[in-house]
């Protein structure tokens, strides 16, 4: 399989079915123990027939797979990061917002 095609797949994983159920969510409840048929419970919008293509195609492709996951991590720790500076401390707003409310 040419590696366009593996990305071309792997578009279509992410997209799991007419779910917004991201790819991420199947496959780290698959690594912690969760049986298709559970995940299906947890996320009715999935299919038990696209978990099971989600997690074949994991389990075929485990680097790339991985690899995704991680950057996905990397770009959520980024954008955290970049959310954390351009917003201000909200702790002073909370302990003011509380102050009038207990006046």
């Amino acid at each position: 399989m040419s590696c366009k095609r593996q990305r071309q797949i792997l578009t279509l994983v992410l997209s799991l079915g007419n779910s917004r159920v991201l790819l991420e969510t199947v496959i780290r409840a698959f690594q912690d123990g969760a049986s298709p048929e559970s995940i299906v419970h947890r996320y009715s919008t999935l299919s038990l027939s696209d978990v099971y293509n989600t997690i074949g195609y994991y389990l075929r492709h485990q680097d790339a797979v991985e690899t995704y996951l991680n950057q996905r991590e990397q770009l959520a720790e980024s954008v955290q990061q970049r959310l954390s500076s351009i917003q201000p401390d909200l702790s002073s707003i909370r302990t003011r917002l509380l102050s009038q409310q207990n006046q």
